[in-house]
């Protein structure tokens, strides 16, 4: 087979599953892992795919990588709904706290929390701005808005005043969003302000619920923003297999299909 014809197979593969590993591709094409490498390395010197340890990515899969506000809300929409419905059986009874994260799922949730009254006599405490914006249609919610620097991409505000602001709660539960999810690296996003803001914000609740679609699993991002035992509970659409399962169990993680 020649060079080029692999080539195209490599990208397709990347395409279809976003990412390969030399071993397999040496396999695969009955070539030595060393010719692989060098095809892997001709593909990245032309923007095709990221070399990582022992194989390679799709350039799709860069850890620094975010989509805008609205690609992130049409991606994976009724994974990310059923999600948010399922979560609404975790709220608590009024006269209680909650914290909402920032993030497309956590917005789901609060607009479900206003269709269905189910956020009557709560405080909600929250930095991003669409989901203030679904809330304060609520006269039954108490709203509080936690300031700084917005960031256009998330809608949301970050940075050291957003991380501060939020070391002065203590919330009954918090429910957050994730870039990635990872059986080693855990929960992490491509922003290190951002990163801090949600760092500030698991430490300041009670109990911390993660609201995350399974293609948010097996991935990294840039900055771990917590450990998998930070997190009490995970709700999402289809359960982890392999070793993020493991080490979900290992965490003492509840996992909550909806």
């Amino acid at each position: 087979m020649f060079a080029e014809e692999r080539h195209r197979l490599i990208t397709d593969q990347l395409a279809a599953e976003g990412k390969v590993t030399v071993a397999q591709l040496a396999e695969r094409f009955e070539i030595t892992a060393e010719t692989v490498r060098r095809d892997l390395a001709q593909l990245e010197s032309e923007n095709l795919l990221r070399r990582v340890h022992g194989g390679a990515v799709s350039i799709s899969e860069a850890s620094t990588r975010e989509e805008s506000y609205m690609a992130r809300t049409a991606i994976h929409a009724e994974a990310k709904a059923r999600i948010a419905q399922r979560a609404l059986s975790l709220l608590p009874v009024s006269d209680a706290s909650v914290i909402l994260d920032a993030g497309t799922t956590t917005e789901f949730l609060a607009e479900r929390m206003v269709k269905t009254n189910a956020g009557s006599g709560l405080v909600v405490i929250t930095h991003a701005l669409p989901i203030a914006t679904a809330l304060v249609q609520s006269p039954e919610i108490a709203l509080e808005l936690i300031g700084g620097r917005v960031r256009g991409i998330t809608g949301a505000t970050s940075g050291a005043r957003t991380a501060q602001e939020y070391s002065n709660y203590r919330a009954d539960i918090a429910f957050i969003g994730t870039n990635a999810l990872h059986a080693d690296f855990a929960l992490s996003t491509p922003d290190p302000l951002e990163a801090a803001v949600k760092t500030a914000l698991i430490a300041s609740a009670r109990r911390v619920v993660l609201l995350a679609d399974s293609s948010k699993f097996d991935q990294e991002t840039l900055v771990r923003f917590a450990r998998l035992d930070a997190i009490d509970t995970l709700v999402t659409d289809s359960a982890p297999q392999g070793d993020l399962a493991a080490a979900l169990e290992l965490a003492e993680v509840e996992v909550v299909v909806a």
